[in-house]
């Protein structure tokens, strides 16, 4: 099975407003219909310089104090030329960092061409990186997945199978284990890079687990902070089924089996689900063998490895 986005995603700006703290300059503004659909961000010395061929005018434009002082050495007319130039473009928002307050032209074209011009103490560097990976993480593609998603020391490991086969049972023994749950019924989650699957739970059920028969449980209220988590990148998954026995199941694993999210190949365990099997403890089996395999240990392979040279090392038997 392949679990590709759902669709195209935007952010508003007020949300990149209150998340870095971004003080406003044009108060005429209105900003509720303002949306950003770009992770990068443009800096925009090449436009202060006269340059517009490839403008990426659809993208945040951040400002730091090289190219306002740039701009400055040169005179009203020329400044209020490339101003327009950059307003009439439609850019989303203008960021002036720094703590640098720019002269009353910016702030007459924000008014004038409904782009708000902000101001932040932030450096340029930290705060163009800081957020880049807030946007990227916004806007990744996304995939919603029924399942549970647990933190198994230091590995997420993504739990799926039919309703009912015992999914959060086993993520609330991994808890009470020491381990901790990041989502439990619906696991969102995000492509934040070509390697990095980061998933996490939606806003309105996190924290929660539900076990059939007690009902809704809070993780964080009832066993502490310690044993949750807001998001994990995921290593690899876990597919509860139900025995059969006319099913050849893998009991070596020298060959591992993957499931395709948003692109990419995930490593997928298939473990069949028998009366007394303790789920917990090959879930935390699982992750350990998983930390050993990446750290260049398999001990499959080196079982296989034993028997080979075992065979070839056995004298023919006398005729």
């Amino acid at each position: 099975m392949k679990y590709v986005s759902n669709g195209h995603y935007k952010v508003k700006l007020q949300k990149i407003v209150d998340k870095f703290r971004l003080r406003c300059l044009t108060r005429d503004v209105n900003i509720d219909h303002i949306y950003i659909h770009q992770s990068d961000i443009n800096r925009p010395a090449l436009q202060f310089a006269g340059y517009f061929e490839q403008f990426d005018y659809n993208r945040i434009q951040l400002v730091g104090k090289v190219e306002y002082n740039y701009l400055k050495t040169h005179d009203e007319a020329y400044i209020r030329e490339m101003t327009t130039r950059i307003f009439k473009a439609g850019i989303p928002c203008m960021i002036f960092t720094r703590g640098q307050v720019p002269n009353d032209l910016f702030i007459e074209m924000g008014n004038e061409y409904g782009v708000p011009v902000y101001s932040t103490p932030d450096s340029t560097s930290s705060l163009l990186s800081e957020m880049n990976r807030f946007l990227k993480t916004e806007l990744a593609p996304r995939v919603t997945i029924h399942g549970v998603l647990v933190d198994v020391f230091g590995e997420g490991v993504l739990i799926t199978g039919e309703s009912g086969i015992g999914k959060s049972e086993a993520a609330l023994e991994l808890v009470k284990r020491g381990h901790r749950l990041v989502a439990d019924d619906v696991v969102e989650i995000r492509r934040t890079n070509d390697d990095v699957l980061v998933g996490r739970a939606p806003d309105v059920t996190r924290y929660f687990i539900e076990l059939r028969g007690i009902g809704i449980i809070n993780v964080k209220t009832l066993f502490g902070v310690q044993s949750v988590l807001d998001s994990q990148n995921i290593s690899f998954m876990i597919k509860l089924e139900e025995w059969n026995k006319d099913r050849e199941y893998d009991r070596l694993g020298l060959e591992e089996k993957f499931e395709e999210i948003l692109g990419k190949e995930v490593v997928c365990h298939s473990i069949p689900i028998r009366p007394g099997r303790n789920l917990a403890i090959i879930v935390e089996t699982a992750a350990a063998n998983f930390r050993q395999k990446r750290m260049g240990y398999n001990a499959a392979q080196e079982l296989y490895d034993r028997v080979s040279r075992q065979m070839e090392n056995r004298e023919p038997d006398e005729d």
